[in-house]
């Protein structure tokens, strides 16, 4: 059986068509994910940070949360797992204990950007990077650490926002040229700049589809034919929640009453089946006829 890391490699090679790969601030919204079909999800940074911590995207959350939410994750969901490590949470030795750390909770691809740390989100103003040396260093550290020669390293810059369009493509091409499996560029203000980036770099390259962000959204069968590999939906999820309980509580609040929410959330019966209890029921009662059969 391919590991999930090959698997995932296996995923980019299919040819004229981009990945949709959803992402997630806790292992319950990778496990609806995979439950619905899809073939790879995301550990973002952002929805952890939001989901888990109740916190921004501004480098609050680092490796340790980070490490955790993989862990989980990875205990319930088979899928292969993106991971947003931010900034590798320091200088080389800082990274190699991230990409090892990540490998060993279950990262099958490992997210490093050039951003100076703290970081913050890629759709946030104010973003400084790294100097494209330093950058490099640490990609170079990245590659040089994985103990699985399938885990996959994303090469992702936030170049677009300070410094534009063309030393975004620039640090990217060296990041490709130093081994990258992935290029990302985040933050590309235009469909005219994801087309340039999809024309220019080579693949795989990933699009952020961060709804209300900087990047006009798209379609995967769309980003296909501008030459993406993956369509990411990062932290759809989460903000998905954040409306929907928001309006559940201000409502319970005004009438004390949740009969009008009933239809619109999963019932016991469903949440429980999602969270696998027939099959922990299933594993006693087979357990149970074995030790009775073994009296």
């Amino acid at each position: 059986m391919a590991s999930p890391a090959r698997t995932l490699r296996e995923l980019l090679n299919r040819k004229g068509e981009a990945l949709v790969v959803p992402g997630g601030g806790s292992p319950l919204d990778l496990l609806l994910a995979e439950q619905a079909g899809f073939a790879a999800g995301y550990v973002s940074g952002y929805a952890t940070a939001a989901h888990r911590f109740a916190l921004p995207d501004i480098g609050q959350v680092a490796f340790a949360e980070i490490a955790d939410m993989v862990r989980a994750t990875a205990a319930v969901v088979s899928i292969p797992l993106i991971v947003d490590a931010d900034t590798g949470y320091g200088d080389v030795a800082n990274v190699r204990r991230t990409v090892r750390g990540l490998e060993a909770a279950g990262a099958a691809a490992v997210q490093i950007e050039d951003q100076v740390w703290p970081k913050r989100c890629g759709h946030m103003e104010g973003k400084v990077v790294e100097p494209r040396a330093v950058a490099l260093r640490k990609l170079a550290a990245a590659l040089e650490s994985r103990r699985d020669p399938d885990t996959l390293i994303v090469a992702r810059t936030d170049a677009r926002g300070p410094h534009g369009l063309d030393e975004a493509l620039e640090r990217c091409l060296a990041f490709k040229q130093l081994g990258a499996d992935i290029l990302f560029v985040d933050g590309p203000v235009s469909t005219e700049e994801l087309r340039i980036i999809g024309r220019e770099l080579p693949g795989p390259v990933m699009a952020n589809m961060s709804e209300s962000g900087k990047t006009p959204l798209h379609s995967a069968a769309e980003l296909a034919e501008m030459g993406y590999a993956i369509a990411l939906f990062p932290s759809s999820t989460v903000r998905i929640a954040l409306a929907a309980v928001r309006e559940f509580l201000t409502e319970l609040r005004r009438t004390g009453d949740s009969r009008g929410w009933v239809s619109r959330m999963a019932s016991l019966a469903d949440t429980n089946a999602t969270l696998g209890l027939g099959a922990i029921h299933a594993f006693e009662a087979a357990m149970l006829e074995r030790s009775n059969d073994a009296t």
